[in-house]
């Protein structure tokens, strides 16, 4: 997958990042607040690892869509292009099982939306972004290679015991 991050980009996904973060910060810090912003944040880290997918394809538009952005932002801002482009990688891939638990975290994240109130849903939408922008990093992918991993290793499971009953467990 031909991605394209610039500075400009992660600019504007950390700026989301942190945004999120102070408010969860200066509140009670309840962990239940950190749950909208996480669970957009899972399926978009988990986006920019469906090559070929409509989630992948998502992920690399947003990026792009939020380097250009940035890159405009920063070079209005301060007169210096931010458009300076970062090296992409990729936390791992999919398994087959890996893949259904994939749509089904969707399906969830989809869930949680519609139930949610309108902050709620934008925190949501704010993880989904941060995450399909940062997760293309090679250090970011790095420090989450084990989520793809986790993905897979849980649909292994599942499937597991849907073939084999009470004996995998």
């Amino acid at each position: 997958m031909n991605v394209a991050v610039n500075l400009g980009g992660i600019a504007i996904a950390l700026a989301i990042l942190w945004l999120n973060f102070r408010k969860w910060w200066k509140g009670k810090r309840a962990p239940k607040d950190l749950i909208p912003y996480a669970a957009g944040s899972a399926l978009g880290s988990l986006s920019t690892i469906c090559i070929g997918g409509a989630l992948g394809w998502g992920a690399s538009g947003i990026a792009g869509l939020l380097s250009g952005l940035g890159d405009k932002g920063v070079s209005t801002v301060t007169g210096t292009s931010g458009a300076s482009a970062m090296p992409t990688g990729r936390m791992g891939v999919l398994s087959p099982e890996g893949a259904v638990i994939t749509c089904l975290i969707l399906v969830g994240v989809i869930v949680l939306h519609r139930a949610s109130g309108k902050l709620d849903q934008r925190r949501i939408i704010g993880g989904f972004i941060t995450f399909a922008v940062l997760g293309f990093l090679p250090g970011v992918a790095a420090l989450l290679q084990w989520w793809p991993e986790s993905i897979n290793w849980a649909g292994a499971e599942v499937r597991d015991v849907l073939t084999r009953g009470g004996d995998a467990l």
